[in-house]
């Protein structure tokens, strides 16, 4: 069976769903696979390593000859459609905002694995990519908030005075949030953090963070899972957070809420009750943003109330795709390993019995099998017979914030959200 590996065409995004390594682990599995030139470059992966390494180079990949298709960003409607029926896909789908994908995944007839849908269960560790790749975008917007920051993070004392440490605050201890806490403590800052589950708290005390506590009602739904605040009780939330945010050097925002707009923690007058030269970076920017005035992609200077100077309000974007190399590596690991899954004897052939794959599958010969993503797409297709997705329910729904455990850097119960966010 072939299986492809295309260059990702999402402006920016420069990561690959195969590394060399990957490809020795496919290729042993009997899969023959085929990557797309120039593919894995970005990522510091040549032509001539993945060849070395068992795989066919192609100047232009054609779907239409592929059993399997690998890749990172959420396909488009075009690609989804060129598929022959029966093809695989294993890659990250963003369901709930990408139903124009998925609708032609189902007229194809493809059976499609959205990696945000892998359960969060212990022997589905080593495939959960939402996991892998907030690990790196935690690790990254703490480094995006130094180099901006004008003053150093750790406490230095010298023959000509002492310099205090940055204070860093992190609102969301999800994997982003722990590393983010982790990243900024090994920098030397004073750091702490708040989280809407009381649980956290362990957490962030266990990556060298102190937890904030607010007098709020407990927002864990059942099994630890987070739940969304109601409008007044995140006014309240904003309110309480004010002062906290005031006083910090870098404010860190990561909270997401599974397929919603990312909750809003932080009002444009709380940027600018913060000193000037501060520093506030918004993981959430790409999903609706939990900064009040946040733009994906850019920095924006916001005059602080006293109208001494500025506070950089900072909206990352492609997080993971600015460590390439490190997420790719984490990410291809996933897609082979749940590909291992499915492989028998050099044919892919899902179990949908596993409850894994169950978990995963987006779409399967014809049918939606993810309910929640069924829901939004029949009410964009106008309900005609030949045009009404069908559901498949013979599967675990998949659709909240999950804890699990993450044995990597001591982060544990991860809270991540399974529409591509963090």
């Amino acid at each position: 069976m072939k299986l492809g590996i295309p260059r990702e065409r999402h402006e920016g995004e420069r990561r690959v769903a195969a590394t060399p390594e990957t490809v020795k682990q496919l290729a042993g599995l009997g899969l023959e696979v085929l990557i797309e030139a120039g593919a894995g470059v970005a990522a510091g992966h040549s032509d001539h390593d993945y060849a070395v390494a068992g795989a066919r180079i192609v100047q232009d990949l054609d779907p239409g000859e592929l059993n399997v298709l690998v890749h990172v960003r959420p396909l488009e409607p075009p690609t989804a459609a060129a598929l022959k029926r029966g093809a695989v896909t294993v890659g990250l789908a963003s369901p709930s905002s990408e139903l124009a994908t998925l609708q032609a995944l189902v007229e194809a007839g493809v059976t499609a694995f959205a990696l945000e849908l892998v359960p969060r269960i212990s022997r589905a560790q080593s495939m959960d990519a939402l996991s892998s790749q907030a690990l790196v975008a935690g690790y990254r917007c703490v480094l995006e908030a130094a180099i901006r920051l004008p003053r150093f993070f750790p406490l230095y004392m010298t023959a000509a005075g002492t310099v205090p440490p940055a204070r860093v605050l992190v609102l969301g201890a999800g994997v982003a949030g722990l590393q983010a806490i982790g990243t900024a403590k090994r920098l030397g800052a004073r750091v702490s953090a708040n989280d809407i589950r009381p649980a956290s708290a362990d957490e962030v005390a266990s990556m060298g963070g102190t937890f904030i506590k607010l007098d709020l009602e407990t927002a864990e739904a059942s099994g630890g899972y987070a739940r969304e605040l109601s409008a007044d009780r995140g006014a309240l939330q904003r309110e309480l957070l004010a002062p906290h945010v005031a006083v910090a050097d870098v404010l860190i925002t990561t909270a997401a809420v599974p397929g919603r707009r990312a909750p809003l923690l932080v009002s444009r007058q709380m940027v600018q009750g913060m000193r000037p030269g501060s520093v506030v970076v918004d993981l959430a920017a790409e999903s609706g943003g939990n900064v009040e005035g946040a733009v994906p992609g850019e920095d924006i200077l916001v005059p602080t109330a006293d109208g001494q100077g500025h506070v950089t309000l900072v909206g990352l974007k492609d997080a993971p795709s600015a460590m390439a190399q490190d997420a790719s590596r984490l990410y291809a690991k996933n897609v082979a390993n749940l590909l291992a899954l499915m492989v028998r004897d050099g044919t892919v052939a899902p179990d949908f019995d596993d409850e894994v794959i169950a978990g995963a599958c987006l779409t399967h010969d014809g049918a939606v099998r993810h309910p929640p993503t069924a829901e939004a797409l029949a009410a964009l297709v106008p309900a005609l017979p030949d045009h009404a997705p069908r559901v498949q329910n013979d599967r675990v729904q998949n659709d909240g914030i999950r804890n699990d455990t993450v044995q990597n850097d001591g982060i544990r119960n991860d809270r991540v959200q399974n529409d591509g966010g963090i």
